[in-house]
């Protein structure tokens, strides 16, 4: 018996749920799950990990821009250079080995994890955010939209294109990438910066899927049942949320990661070692 049939759908409910826990974070936790459970290499993970991402973020943005908070203009933007480098990453990863992709996917992963991790305790202890220089993007509230400068384009463009590459090459989906470069480069609020992500993700993690099944990567019967269940658990998750308090959402989320992110790099160098 195939018990990846089986196993797929459950891994697929927990990174959706997660996704809906913690916004688009839970997209970073689908490759090394797969490669846990599955036994799949990095760069067969990648392109289903990037077909979850697309279809839960695409229902995420969709909600976002039905709700006005998805700045359209700036996720078309970011996704154009995002979409223009992904290629580039999902054409590299079969040529680079699987140990060496492997461990600087747990080294991404641990970056994240303890980012997450002192942000929440921060934020459950009460500590205030370091004040900061006015960030390049400001809105324009006469009008409700961005104003557009050369130093907001360029940092938009640099942000999106990173992950446009990291998408491509591991299967992240780049939220933790676009989420912090749009709280340093706008003043958007909360709400608006993980909706205008989950469309930037929705167009770069769904042009890397159409790319890889193209190119014959994708593993259709794994990835479908996944992302399906990853949609599923991420009506969850939003239902969940609710319930749950941000900050401690955040501290869960970052725990999980940071024990997926050390165990993936123990395996990583193990790996590396019987070559």
């Amino acid at each position: 018996m195939d018990y990846s049939t089986l196993i797929s759908p459950a891994l697929g409910i927990l990174v959706g749920l997660l996704m809906g826990l913690t916004g688009a974070g839970g997209g970073i936790l689908s490759v090394p799950l797969l490669v846990f459970f599955l036994g799949f290499p990095i760069a067969e993970a990648a392109p289903i990990a990037l077909c979850a991402v697309a279809l839960a973020s695409s229902i995420g943005a969709v909600l976002g821009l039905k709700d006005g908070i998805l700045r359209y203009k700036a996720a078309g933007f970011m996704a154009i250079f995002g979409l223009a480098l992904s290629p580039i990453g999902l054409w590299l990863a079969p040529k680079i080995p699987n140990a060496p992709l492997q461990i600087a996917f747990s080294f991404i992963l641990l970056f994240v994890a303890i980012r997450l991790l002192s942000q929440a305790r921060n934020a459950i202890k009460g500590i205030p955010e370091e004040s900061r220089q006015p960030p390049p993007c400001l809105m324009n509230p006469s009008i409700g939209k961005l104003q557009w400068t050369v130093p907001c384009a360029r940092a938009l463009m640099f942000a999106g294109g990173l992950a446009g590459f990291l998408s491509g090459l591991l299967g992240v989906g780049g939220g933790f990438i676009i989420v912090p470069a749009l709280k340093r480069y706008t003043d958007l609020p909360v709400k608006s910066i993980v909706a205008t992500s989950l469309g930037v993700l929705a167009i770069i993690t769904g042009g890397g899927a159409i790319f890889s099944a193209v190119r014959g990567g994708l593993n259709v019967s794994v990835a479908a049942p996944f992302a399906i269940a990853a949609l599923g658990g991420l009506l969850m998750g939003l239902l969940l949320g609710k319930k749950l308090s941000g900050p401690l959402t955040q501290l869960i989320f970052s725990v999980f990661a940071l024990v997926i992110s050390i165990g993936l790099l123990i395996k990583g160098v193990l790996l590396l070692t019987t070559y």
